[in-house]
């Protein structure tokens, strides 16, 4: 049996349409992911128990302690969005002997800081936040 379009009514290409219409209202919207240029890190030194909060401009390197932060991106959402703030991030121990050894390379998750591998003895790090400026001057090109 062969089938025309003509054997359907004209309200069937209405209905195609209002189906094609909902299915993509109803689906999710992607987040726009906002790129920030300094991502917030907080470390705690294991044996005085101090936190300290420190900004890092994406590309470079800060040192704290005997580790070495690099951000390489530092993502966030806007407010009106849920919180999902990601770095991917480089860190490097410098060793007694001064040598530099990686010790983690990926990403961490600000709202889940338990999830980082940055497995030292003395030094724990992990992503607060990424924001769009910072109190810190930003580095000069070539340094």
């Amino acid at each position: 049996m062969n089938i025309h379009a003509s054997h359907f009514p004209k309200r069937a290409g209405a209905l195609v349409a209002l189906s094609l219409a909902l299915a993509s209202a109803t689906a999710p919207a992607l987040a726009a992911r906002i790129e920030n240029p300094v991502a917030v890190f907080s470390g705690i030194d294991k044996i005085t128990g101090r936190i300290t909060t420190f900004d890092v401009y994406v590309g470079e390197t800060v040192q704290f302690g005997a580790l070495q932060v690099t951000p390489r991106v530092c993502y966030s959402r806007d407010e009106t969005e849920p919180p999902k703030t990601t770095t991917f991030v480089e860190v490097d121990e410098i060793t007694l002997d001064r040598k530099i050894r990686r010790l983690f390379t990926g990403w961490m998750f600000a709202d889940s800081p338990g999830l980082n591998a940055v497995d030292h003895a003395v030094y724990d790090v992990w992503l607060k936040e990424c924001k769009q400026q910072s109190d810190v001057p930003a580095p000069t090109p070539g340094n």
